[in-house]
């Protein structure tokens, strides 16, 4: 099968972003419930953004912004390109309309397509591949956030009949045992990859066991049928504060209805599925279901050594590691530079990938990121101990 050139890597990108909005009515483009989770119509406009703003106006000749007060309104979070809206506005956008942003990605693909009918040099085309991954980092967040709204919606919304994405089951079990020694961990070779999975570098682990298994809708139920979220002795000081604080007694979507569990999916609210895998639980939560269980999450370094022999892919995996920048690590200079560096502080490392992950975008050494309490994203438990 012949390599997809970078111009048809790009063009199936944009094409799926919008594919993922299909379902959706015009007035669900807009929510925004919480800080952290943006509305569809954001992240079709900030993914735009990036390639006008960092490859259009410095790259193409000639190229005329589409709007000037875009800049502002859709840049995320980089210092180096100017002021922008505050992160919580974001679902105040009633104008610009979602079908000027429609014409918004038309004219930015447009002129894409014309600047990828040339050659490019080197790091152009690394800039692009960037932006493309950029982009389906977005779409899976695209989902997410949309789940966050619907799922906040008393109606419970339909986003598609057959789009649950919560149906899957272990198709494996047992411990697997890894011994101890040194490991080489972090990207090596050719292809895409993002900067915090550099350097490569050494790592010395003591032997330990990894479950082949992530952790279970029923193995969860059972944490919380035996006050798993009353006793603060499974629960880091954080996550006890956090609990009470929140309120919260069990994973994200999850309605105990007449005394039977349900949770909301995108296809709906559903009855629990106890053999279906576990997803929406905090990093506090995972760690003190571990706690519960008597074994422990394992590191990233751990997951990354063990992950050729352990099916991964269905849920982002909590593991024990801050992140934190590998030996060597280096920010890049101008915007590109502020992609991931700058979050390196009071974050938890994820490994792997979910069923909201585009395809092609996950690889062993792939270091999701995110704050301990958040619920939001496809993640799940794999023990070890």
């Amino acid at each position: 099968m012949p390599c997809m050139s970078l111009a048809e890597h790009y063009r199936n990108t944009r094409q799926a972003s919008e594919i993922l909005c299909q379902p959706l009515a015009e007035e669900d483009y807009l929510p925004q419930l919480v800080e952290y989770a943006s509305p569809p119509k954001w992240h079709l406009a900030h993914t735009s953004w990036f390639f006008e703003e960092l490859i259009l106006k410095k790259q193409l000749e000639g190229y005329q912004e589409f709007d000037s007060r875009f800049c502002f309104l859709f840049n995320s979070y980089y210092n180096t390109v100017g002021e922008r809206l505050a992160r919580n506005a974001r679902g105040d956008i009633s104008r610009p309309s979602t079908a000027t942003v429609y014409k918004y990605r038309q004219h930015v693909d447009a002129h894409m397509q014309r600047l990828l009918s040339g050659p490019l040099p080197s790091d152009l085309e690394a800039l692009i591949t960037l932006g493309i991954n950029h982009e389906q980092q977005h779409q899976e967040l695209l989902l997410s956030d949309l789940k966050y709204a619907f799922g906040h919606n008393p109606i419970f919304p339909v986003y598609r009949e057959d789009g649950s994405l919560l149906d899957d089951r272990n198709s494996n079990e047992g411990l697997i045992q890894l011994e101890e020694g040194l490991y080489e961990v972090g990207f090596q070779g050719e292809g895409f990859h993002f900067d915090n999975e550099k350097q490569a570098h050494k790592v010395y682990l003591q032997a330990f066991e990894i479950d082949r298994a992530l952790v279970s809708n029923a193995e969860y139920l059972a944490f919380i049928k035996d006050g798993g979220y009353e006793n603060f002795s499974y629960w880091l000081d954080d996550g006890w504060h956090w609990l009470q604080q929140s309120s919260i007694r069990a994973p994200l979507y999850w309605h105990l209805i007449n005394g039977e569990w349900h949770y909301y999916t995108l296809a709906g609210l559903k009855k629990l599925e106890p053999d279906a895998i576990l997803c929406h639980v905090s990093f506090y939560e995972a760690s003190a279901f571990a706690n519960w269980k008597g074994m422990r999450l394992p590191t990233e370094f751990e997951w990354e050594v063990a992950s050729e022999q352990i099916p991964w892919g269905l849920r982002w995996e909590w593991t024990n590691s801050a992140y934190l920048p590998y030996p060597g690590y280096q920010v890049n200079a101008g915007a590109v530079g502020e992609y991931n560096g700058k979050f390196m502080i009071n974050q938890m490392v994820l490994r792997g990938a979910s069923v909201a992950t585009p395809a092609g975008h996950s690889r062993k050494t792939y270091r999701n990121f995110f704050h301990p309490h958040l619920q939001w994203q496809f993640s799940g438990i794999r023990l070890a101990k």
